[in-house]
């Protein structure tokens, strides 16, 4: 039970360190922008780390592969801890780091978001739409297809992603208002909100205490408050000038 603990808190403590180095973002960019979004992706992967560590010695007690969310998360870990592709960059490192806004002039983005239930306020945290399915899906004939993966959990992951998160939602809204694929983001924070909330739940059911600072303070939120709505979606256009 300890190690279980202290996997929690680790997350918690990403957590709380990710809200943090986002709060910091702003000041910070007008500072050393280079500096601000790498401060800002670095912290992001760590949660996903934390939330890998946490599944490493739960996965026992909750069915992380049963869930789309919680798959998804850990497909993305994998996808970034190993980095043998150039798939998810931040919108943040695609826009403002690799000349995104000068190779985009006058085209516009549709930014794509779970919504979360009763929350005056989201964070924020995009990657490609296009990168998760060039990840999992080979007819998508992409380079960068995870090999590791065997065709029953592949086509296991692809449903999840289109019919339980409602990716292909998505897609069609896109395709109906005339947006290309490739100019498709996803907000990932919502979903990483909702796979906490399904193991913390359940971890909590199983009689794990929450110990620890940041564990106690994140205990609340994501076992009683937080809700995400996986069928509906938000949209914002963005539009480069």
């Amino acid at each position: 039970m300890e190690i279980i603990q202290s996997a929690i808190d680790k997350l918690a403590n990403s957590m709380r360190i990710y809200v943090e180095t986002t709060i910091n973002f702003n000041h910070l960019k007008n500072v050393d922008l280079e500096e601000a979004i790498n401060n800002l992706d670095r912290a992001f992967e760590a949660k996903l780390e934390a939330f890998h560590s946490l599944y490493d010695v739960t996965k026992d007690k909750f069915k992380y592969f049963d869930n789309a969310d919680t798959a998804l998360l850990i497909m993305l870990r994998n996808a970034i801890h190993h980095r043998n592709h150039l798939l998810f960059r931040s919108w943040n490192y695609e826009m403002l780091l690799s000349d995104g806004l000068k190779k985009n002039s006058g085209a516009e983005f549709l930014m794509a978001s779970h919504d979360v239930v009763n929350a005056s306020h989201v964070m924020k945290y995009f990657y490609k739409l296009d990168d998760i399915f060039a990840r999992v899906d080979p007819e998508i004939n992409s380079p960068y297809l995870e090999d590791r993966m065997n065709k029953k959990s592949r086509d296991k992951l692809i449903y999840q992603l289109k019919k339980t998160l409602n990716l292909e939602l998505v897609s069609e809204h896109a395709k109906n208002n005339r947006y290309p694929s490739k100019q498709i983001y996803l907000n990932i924070m919502p979903i990483f909100i909702s796979s906490v909330c399904k193991v913390f739940k359940a971890l909590k059911s199983e009689g794990i205490e929450f110990k620890g600072y940041d564990s106690k303070v994140y205990e609340e939120p994501f076992t009683n408050e937080l809700t995400v709505d996986l069928a509906k979606f938000s949209y914002t256009p963005i539009r480069i000038h």
